[in-house]
């Protein structure tokens, strides 16, 4: 019998980091987000090394696992020299941004949500930018001190792109004020707005 061509094709797809690429493109140009070439890049990286689960999980103690950013934070103000505190800064601000990216719905009910990740990746990021810069890194002080003052559009962006095949309705309406009040996130704002649930809220922040 005649084998059947079309049944051992190979079609070729994108490089997983050129998905990446395109997708936060299309989420920042929507999100109205303008960052830095190397900042874009460094995003790229970042998503194309956590879609490894092995690269973001840890070993522990209790098994495999995410470290509560508590611990990570702990961990890197007990570093015994710089190199070792900006590493574990610079893991502490990636894992926050791509949790809080693509999990915030996973926080909806716990004592932890989002707006403590946006909070905690941030600061270390900002703080790696302080570290670094006057040196000979900084390039890479510009791209933290950017990822710092731009996380939670960050987020939004990571966020349109995990929820590409999502669908809101009513039932969303409450998580999605949660998350606006908690984080001010555009992305929230707009959800709301396309769901035609009246005025959106005025968050009170203390000063």
């Amino acid at each position: 019998m005649q084998q059947d061509d079309t049944a051992v094709r190979v079609v070729a797809v994108a490089s997983l980091p050129e998905f990446f690429r395109d997708a936060l493109q299309d989420a920042l140009a929507h999100q109205r987000v303008a960052v830095e070439g190397q900042t874009e890049q460094y995003v790229v990286n970042l998503l194309t090394l956590f879609a490894r689960s092995e690269d973001l999980y840890e070993t522990t103690p209790e098994g495999v696992r995410l470290r509560p950013l508590a611990h990570m934070l702990a961990a890197a103000l007990e570093a015994t020299t710089p190199g070792e505190r900006e590493r574990r800064l610079q893991r502490l601000g990636d894992v926050s941004l791509f949790i809080a990216g693509f999990c915030a719905h996973g926080f909806a009910r716990r004592l932890v949500d989002v707006d403590y990740h946006v909070a905690m990746g941030g600061q270390a990021y900002g703080s790696l930018a302080q570290a670094l810069a006057g040196g000979r890194r900084r390039v890479l002080a510009e791209v933290f001190a950017e990822l710092a003052a731009k996380f939670q559009p960050l987020v939004d962006a990571l966020w349109e792109i995990s929820d590409t095949a999502r669908v809101y309705t009513q039932a969303d309406v409450l998580r999605l004020y949660e998350i606006w009040l908690k984080t001010g996130s555009a992305r929230a704002r707009s959800l709301l707005g396309k769901l035609r649930v009246g005025a959106v809220p005025v968050a009170v922040r203390a000063h």
